[in-house]
């Protein structure tokens, strides 16, 4: 019961293990992080079309359980743009509480399929796939953040959507809006130019730091601007003007506009349900593989831990929440020593929420697009497409046809298609198998001997036996099924190499098969053991 336990909440291993002197580089990496989330948090709430605070609810609610339930030292969990843009829809239609119920569901979803050890399901999304998604999301994120750098205050849902909204509403674009947006663009460029490092020279420590916190820097400086403008009854920006939402009860019922009840607000979510909580999970895996560093992963503790912190953090109108790769590199640069510094992220984040709150409504939104758009470019990955396209052209499409997909039509329907199209290509490979054939002497005769040289399965057991058919009628020679690249055997296949030895039995010949592992041997001694009377393998 007590390695159960320990097993489901890994503070209790690791805390009392606890050296005084690590707090200094666990507050250090959780002072760092949470610099970095805030801007963040505020940035991924707007692009989701919630108000600031509820990205920062999720960051401060998510850093205190992954710290009870998370075993990677590394890893930080909170809002990120992939979530935001899947749930943009739904907000934009149905109102915060259907973000805030999605996160409910998805932490549920993702929970059961931890405690039921489904988390392998996941290895079907290949890494084509998971490349495409990610890209298909950038590009729509990107697009949608262009109409807030050009002041457009026009919404839009989707890629399409985005490229005629600034079209038609070309004259209202507001060239403040734009030059403080693309100033902001230039400003994230020139910082993240700046050397330095942690442990260096004075210089190189304020570089290190400036390239740091450069989103912080670059919302506050925003913010200060929009302000000094406000107080000379000026307003040359489009401003943010949202207002901090209360923590209430779980939302399973909604009005915005229309009276939605639970089964409503579900039905509406259609396929995302179930495709918010996989993508996050898919994710959340990449980035603990990531940086698990030589650690063991328990990668079911972590699937429960993801489900805990979106489930804990719905309870305070926290948007949905997966492991974040840009903050986790932070971290782990940082020097973390254990979950711990996910404390002091979260108290640097509540720290925020009470004493910043009033001047949230102040933030332009052309500086959190710029911010936004500066992000995305970093997830187009460049080295993978490049990989993709000189190791395997059928990936790289399948990685295409993901992207295309999820731009055009919709991210849920890229991956969706994107796996179809992966099963699809497994599927024709599995029924496809490869098989060298050569003529040997043996013990003075002249036989053919096949020999499979992948796994065969049922779908391929039919074209197994019609491509012995073929080359024993361009032969009078009998034949040697080398089974030594077999490690398992179906029933089909099994019955269709016994259907092979009647058939060839009709034309004067014999098949035999070598080399079979006891687990062949075991499926072959029940369906077909004529066949295995062999005087010996060679």
């Amino acid at each position: 019961m007590r390695k159960y336990a320990v097993r489901r909440l890994p503070v209790l291993d690791w805390l009392p293990r606890y050296r005084p002197t690590w707090l200094l580089q666990d507050a250090l990496a959780g002072i760092t992080v949470g610099l970095l989330v805030v801007p963040q948090g505020i940035a991924y709430s707007a692009l989701a079309g919630l108000n600031p605070e509820y990205g920062l609810y999720a960051a401060f609610m998510v850093s205190f359980t992954y710290t009870i339930f998370g075993t990677c030292k590394s890893v930080t969990i909170g809002p990120t743009v992939i979530m935001a843009i899947m749930i943009y829809p739904f907000v934009e239609k149905y109102g915060a509480d259907m973000a805030i119920l999605i996160t409910f569901l998805k932490g549920c979803i993702i929970a059961l399929l931890g405690i039921f050890h489904l988390g392998s399901l996941l290895d079907f999304i290949s890494l084509p796939v998971i490349t495409g998604f990610t890209s298909a999301a950038a590009i729509n994120i990107a697009f949608s953040q262009f109409k807030s750098l050009l002041g457009i205050r026009h919404t839009a849902e989707s890629f399409l959507d985005s490229i005629y909204a600034i079209y038609k509403y070309r004259n209202e674009i507001r060239y403040s809006d734009t030059l403080l947006g693309v100033g902001k663009n230039q400003l994230f460029l020139t910082s993240s130019n700046i050397p330095g490092q942690r442990t260096g020279t004075i210089l190189q420590k304020i570089g290190w730091f400036l390239g740091l916190s450069r989103n912080a820097l670059v919302v506050i400086i925003g913010t200060i601007m929009a302000y000094i403008f406000y107080t000379n009854d000026l307003e040359p920006f489009s401003l943010t003007r949202q207002c901090l939402p209360s923590i209430a009860s779980l939302p399973f019922s909604t009005f915005h506009n229309l009276t939605y009840n639970f089964l409503e607000m579900t039905t509406a979510m259609k396929t995302t349900l179930f495709t918010i909580p996989v993508v996050s999970t898919i994710l959340h895996s990449a980035v603990i593989k990531a940086f698990a560093k030589g650690e063991f992963l328990d990668i079911t503790q972590e699937i429960i831990a993801l489900g805990a912190c979106n489930i804990f953090g719905s309870f305070v109108c926290s948007m949905p929440v997966t492991g974040s790769f840009v903050r986790t590199a932070i971290n782990h640069a940082s020097g973390v020593k254990t979950p711990l510094g996910g404390i002091f992220t979260g108290s640097l984040v509540l720290l925020a929420i009470s004493l910043l709150t009033s001047t949230f409504r102040f933030i332009p939104k052309a500086t959190l697009a710029g911010l936004v758009i500066y992000s995305m470019y970093y997830m187009l990955d460049f080295p993978t497409y490049k990989l993709l396209w000189r190791a395997k052209k059928i990936d790289f499409f399948v990685m295409n046809l993901t992207l295309v997909i999820g731009v055009f039509l919709g991210l849920e329907y890229g991956i969706l298609i994107g796996i179809v199209a992966n099963f699809v290509i497994l599927l024709y490979f599995s029924a496809h198998p490869s098989i060298q054939t050569k003529i040997e002497q043996i013990e003075g005769e002249t036989v053919i001997v096949i020999v499979p040289e992948e796994a065969i399965a049922f779908p391929a057991a039919e074209r197994l036996r019609a491509n012995v058919m073929k080359v024993s009628g361009e032969s009078s020679c009998n034949m040697i099924l080398d089974c030594k690249n077999l490690k398992r055997l179906d029933v089909t296949v099994a019955e269709n190499i016994k259907l092979l030895g009647k058939d060839l039995s009709v034309r004067g010949r014999t098949i035999v098969c070598s080399n079979c592992c006891e687990n062949v041997n075991a499926v072959l001694k029940v369906v077909a053991p004529e066949l295995l009377n062999v005087k010996g393998d060679r």
